[in-house]
This record gives structure tokens, sequence and C-alpha cells, in this order.
């Protein structure tokens, strides 16, 4: 499992619409499996799931993106599961990582 947070301003649903186009186009394989919207008086928590093919590990990678806003005031966690073999521990985590890094790229290549 590999885990990244990260804080930022701007509009949620501008955000949103910019990782469910961004982090897709980055694999053939690479798809939004699901979503989830809430509210709680000023709060917003976005989450978004994301799920790809690792050739690497012969298996599927989730992403899991967790959006909590108020206002313009983002707070972002993003995490990977998924691209071992193994029964007990985890022997090859490059899948993970590598979707990660495609998760934190389109974090930070939002425009503000």
């Amino acid at each position: 499992m590999a885990h990244y947070e990260h804080v930022l301003r701007g509009d949620v649903d501008s955000f949103v619409a910019h990782l469910d186009s961004t982090i897709p186009a980055g694999s053939i394989s690479a798809s939004l499996e699901d979503r989830a919207d809430q509210r709680i008086g000023d709060a917003r928590m976005v989450v978004r799931m994301y799920e790809r093919y690792s050739a690497l590990g012969g298996n599927r990678v989730s992403l899991c993106i967790s959006v909590l806003a108020v206002g313009d005031e983002m707070s972002v966690s993003a995490i990977t599961a998924g691209g071992s073999q193994a029964v007990f521990w985890k022997l090859n985590t490059v899948g993970e990582s590598t979707f990660l890094q495609r998760g934190v790229d389109a974090i930070l290549s939002f425009p503000r």
C-alpha cells in the first residue's frame, strides 16, 4: 500500500473533473470504477476509486482518492492497494507505486 496526502485550494468540482480526466488517460486499462459525494454543512467529501491492470504484477491495482473540501480549501488523500500475488506479505509493490505516482502527478498538475 502506498499513500500520499496534499492540501490545496480551488474549486472541488473542477479538481475532481481534472482527476477523472487525467488519471484514466495515463493507461489504456485505467478506469474510474466508482464515486461518492457527501455533504455535511459546509464540508464536502468526494471519493474516487480508479483501477488499472498492472502488467508487471499480472493483476489489478486500485487508487482511492478522497477529497475533504470546505470552501476552496481541500485536503486530499490518495491510497493504492493491490499489485501483489503473495498470500502473507507483499512481494511486488511496483504497480501500486506507479499508479500512486500517476495520481500524485494529476493532483499536482491541477491548475490553480
